[in-house]
């Protein structure tokens, strides 16, 4: 069978360490990247959204993964982010609160970083939602 390691760590938890035949991740420029076994050595920067993880057991996990970077080298890959968490760990209504001070916070007056960090924040509850939407409805 044609796996890699994989190994998905969060700020707080490790979250997946393990064999897995592919693998998709939101990265940096708004678009997926997907891995299968022997893929080309990689560094990329992802941004919040969802990954999907398909084990050497053919189970399918999914989660939300907020910022960070993947780095695929030897037939290993190696995943370094601020949190991941799966569906039913969000918080339905902290995502919503978060979502709201964000789209508030676009509504003032601020730096160009502050508008940025708001911006981001923004994404990253917006996207939290959808899987929690989608996965828990």
């Amino acid at each position: 069978m044609n796996t890699f390691k994989l190994k998905i760590i969060g700020s707080k938890k490790t979250f997946f360490d393990g064999e897995c035949l592919s693998l998709t991740l939101p990265i940096a420029d708004g678009g997926q990247m997907g891995f299968l076994a022997n893929h080309e050595n990689t560094v990329a920067p992802l941004e919040a959204g969802e990954v999907v993880i398909k084990t050497a057991q053919d189970e399918v996990i999914d989660a939300f993964i907020s910022q960070g970077f993947v780095e695929f080298f030897d037939n290993a890959c190696y995943v370094v982010c601020f949190s991941v968490e799966r569906p039913e760990e969000i918080d339905f209504q902290r995502a919503e609160e978060a979502k709201e001070r964000a789209e508030e916070a676009l509504r003032q007056k601020q730096s160009i970083f502050e508008y940025h960090q708001s911006r981001n924040d923004l994404a990253r509850a917006i996207e939290r939602l959808k899987i929690k939407n989608r996965y828990h409805n």
